[in-house]
């Protein structure tokens, strides 16, 4: 994958550039959210190795983040979300969404998916709906594991 200014917004900008990633904000907001409390920062980096990671910066400083684990020919999942706080309510959140789903690598994709508690509405917007057949998936969770670490 080549790493690419997805979008440029007056003073932000959303890319894909992992050099431009800054672990800190990622490692930090992550360990303490919701979906990923605890989360060793090891784990954080090998995710991010292994996935198309967004970026969203107010000039040099990192203020959003997502992450797509995808085959890039048949499916696509929609990881690790999050504006930070102080810039939530701008856009950016509908902005990195929009950016996500006209990355040129993510385009002729079967299916989408992703698990959230949170903004629905936000999801709803580019298609995204609940599962209509909850009972085909099947999944495996370990919510001990970052615990262990």
């Amino acid at each position: 994958m080549t790493a690419m200014v997805v979008m440029e917004m007056g003073r932000f900008l959303i890319s894909t550039d992992r050099s431009k990633l800054d672990l800190d904000v990622i490692h930090k907001f992550l360990a303490r959210s919701y979906w990923a409390a605890g989360v060793p920062r090891a784990t954080v980096v090998r995710s991010i190795e292994n996935s198309l990671c967004f970026g969203v910066y107010d000039g040099a400083e990192q203020v959003g983040f997502a992450r797509i684990i995808s085959d890039f020919a048949t499916f696509a999942y929609i990881a690790d979300v999050f504006i930070l706080e102080p810039y939530r309510e701008r856009g950016l959140g509908k902005e990195l969404m929009a950016s996500i789903m006209a990355h040129p690598d993510l385009q002729g994709l079967r299916r989408w998916s992703l698990a959230t508690r949170d903004a629905h509405g936000l999801y709803a917007q580019y298609g995204f709906t609940a599962l209509e057949n909850p009972s085909r998936m099947m999944e495996i969770a370990n919510p001990e594991v970052y615990s262990r670490s």
